[in-house]
């Protein structure tokens, strides 16, 4: 029955029978016919048919629910059996903000030193549909805001806080400062993520909330893309602190800290809320727990400075 399952879950995402099948590995009459025998096994229809996939029925809108059970367990008894003969070893799934893409390395890679035949699949992903990927079960874990919006059924670890400066050249407004408070960027020429992300959604808050309007020029789904107008010194942008430091500036630029607003917003990794966890999620969970406490001291100890 599991490969049945693994039909219904592949048709729920593609919701084409052509894509689905070739995502499976089978022919279109295959995965039709084993839809088919999967209704039968139930003894209830569990897809609107036509001359195309139309949907599914109330039947089969649980029977997915029960597939991602069901076929998340397989994997996770498989796993913790290979594990046992074999060591850690699969495929990672992670789904990530695009602020916090640049420092996924700070936990994949002390990971992989201590698993080394786990591979990793990375995709930049807003904040909403790295929610919606682990609950589908279509990632194994993600990297997000924690506080900020609601998050759902999941598992969840901070990792950070997201501490902002404002970004831009000497020459420019502001550009001679020190430091700057929200309140100064009242009417400043903008390079911002779109409203769909929620670093965009975080950041026009705090603006609103200090009482300034933002005067945006241009948006992007990608921060690189940001970045790379940004590094023109042409635009101004705001951004979180370790991603610039990660990047790094030219000498045509500044990274000034913006000071005062809301408490910043923390990025933690969450994982399903399911016991128990497959063995690379427990295994990440953990890395994470570790990166956690020691960026906890670092902070702890660069407060003390």
């Amino acid at each position: 029955m599991i490969d049945k399952l693994e039909y219904l879950l592949a048709l729920s995402r593609e919701h084409h029978f052509g894509r689905a099948a070739e995502t499976c590995g089978v022919t279109q009459p295959t995965l039709s016919a084993g839809l088919k025998q999967l209704e039968e096994q139930l003894g209830a229809l569990l897809v609107q048919r036509g001359a195309r996939f139309i949907g599914f029925t109330p039947e089969g809108e649980r029977a997915l629910d029960w597939a991602r059970r069901i076929t998340t367990d397989t994997k996770a008894m498989r796993q913790e059996i290979q594990a046992l003969k074999y060591g850690l070893n699969g495929n990672l799934r992670l789904a990530v903000i695009p602020t916090a893409m640049p420092i996924v390395s700070t936990l994949t890679t002390p990971f992989r030193d201590r698993h080394p035949d786990v591979t990793f699949t990375i995709v930049s992903k807003s904040s909403i549909a790295t929610l919606s990927l682990i609950e589908n079960f279509e990632a194994d874990a993600g990297i997000s805001y924690l506080d900020n919006e609601p998050l759902g059924r999941v598992r969840a670890i901070p990792l950070y806080r997201e501490h902002y400066c404002l970004v831009t050249a000497p020459h420019a407004p502001l550009g001679d400062r020190e430091e700057v408070a929200w309140q100064d960027l009242s009417g400043l020429p903008l390079c911002l993520l779109t409203p769909d992300m929620q670093n965009r959604r975080i950041l026009d808050r705090m603006l609103s909330s200090t009482g300034v309007e933002p005067k945006v020029s241009l948006e992007s789904n990608s921060m690189i893309g940001l970045w790379s107008h940004v590094r023109t010194g042409a635009w101004a942008s705001i951004m979180p602190a370790r991603l610039v430091d990660i990047l790094g500036l030219n000498p045509e630029l500044r990274a000034i800290p913006i000071v005062g607003g809301p408490p910043a917003p923390t990025v933690g990794l969450v994982i399903p809320h399911r016991d128990p966890l497959t063995p690379l999620i427990a295994a990440l969970f953990k890395e994470a727990e570790a990166i956690a406490a020691h960026l906890e001291q670092v902070t702890i100890n660069q407060a003390g400075q």
